[in-house]
């Protein structure tokens, strides 16, 4: 295991993309364990999906901030290189992750633009702003979407990525290189976090589970891709919290290549099928009494080609995870779902 190197007490910790999903949850753990770190966050909260979720989660974050100084929001977007030069000379942070991003991959062939925006300027600004104002540690989200085509499974940090089958992909690959060239030439100790299939209570509307929830309670057909043929490592997002926490603990030391820079995976390392997933979710659902009883799900289910830019299998293998930090997420998809089916109904008052 490596030996932690930057404790977190009493840091300015920078979390850009603070209403998202795993920023939001990523706040709360901060500043629970870390009483007298500072968080500044930086979101611009749109509306690629329902900003009343992304307004809950500050709302659950204020609720448990103890004192004023241990949170602030700064709503604006990382592609403003004024705003972001503004931020790292006010703050100083000697923390960042960078968790803002235009995620999904489907949304990427409709609106190339928002991806080019914040993915590829927004990260440079970000990378831009620690080359002039150094930090301790810079920590960001990649995505599991880089290892796109290839067909060796689990996928390694070891295995190369150059078959990007979405431009989502293909931003997060550009981000991981980015950062590598920044790590050599200005010593920014650098860590890229590929993160498999995110979920949870409070997760965002456009992934699988929280769109089929939607579609089932209306009354709708979910559809499914590949014909069912298709495997996901979902990973609980208070996994990918304590994954994030403990890297930013560890900022990595020189490479072969000069560079401080180092890639994870963090996933649940078991791959689940679709059509196994869907029925434990509707299990869920009825448990928590989101759906009735005597349901019928195969009623409401529709079995449809592949979707362009999506994958058939993803997988992640996190040997490096577990050797050098002593972890790897655990929690049981059928767990994980009723956290989020209990959230559902209480959040949606059914």
């Amino acid at each position: 295991m490596l030996t932690k190197n930057i404790d977190l007490s009493n840091k300015r910790i920078l979390v850009t993309g603070a209403a998202g999903f795993i920023g939001a949850n990523l706040v709360m753990e901060l500043v629970k364990r870390y009483p007298g770190c500072k968080v500044l966050g930086i979101d611009n909260v749109n509306n690629y999906y329902d900003v009343q979720i992304k307004e809950y989660r500050l709302d659950c974050i204020a609720e448990v901030v103890q004192d004023d100084d241990q949170f602030e929001l700064v709503r604006g977007s990382i592609a403003d290189r004024e705003l972001i030069d503004r931020v790292f000379t006010e703050f100083r942070p000697e923390v960042v992750v960078n968790l803002a991003a235009q995620a999904g991959v489907r949304y990427s062939i409709e609106n190339p633009d928002a991806y080019i925006e914040s993915n590829i300027i927004g990260f440079y600004n970000i990378l831009e702003a620690c080359r002039h104002n150094p930090v301790e540690h810079f920590v960001y989200a990649s995505s599991s979407s880089v290892y796109g085509a290839n067909k060796k499974i689990p996928y390694s940090v070891e295995d190369k990525v150059d078959n990007p089958v979405s431009l989502y992909a293909a931003t997060k690959k550009s981000n991981e290189l980015l950062a590598h060239s920044y790590s050599k030439l200005y010593g920014i100790p650098s860590t890229g976090l590929r993160f498999f299939t995110v979920y949870g209570p409070a997760g965002r509307p456009d992934m699988a589970y929280f769109g089929f929830t939607n579609k089932l309670l209306k009354g709708e057909t979910i559809k499914i891709f590949n014909f069912g043929n298709c495997k996901r490592d979902f990973t609980f997002v208070d996994d990918i919290v304590e994954g994030v926490i403990s890297v930013m603990q560890v900022a990595p030391a020189e490479n072969e290549n000069g560079a401080r820079y180092k890639v994870y995976n963090i996933g649940n390392n078991d791959p689940v099928n679709l059509l196994d997933f869907v029925d434990i979710l509707q299990q869920e659902l009825i448990s928590a009494g989101v759906l009735p009883e005597d349901y019928d799900f195969e009623a409401h289910k529709e079995l449809v080609p592949m979707q362009p830019g999506d994958v058939e299998v993803t997988y992640a293998d996190v040997t490096a995870l577990q050797e050098d930090f002593g972890f790897r997420p655990d929690t049981p998809l059928r767990e994980g779902l009723r956290s989020f089916a209990k959230w559902y109904k209480e959040y949606y008052r059914i």
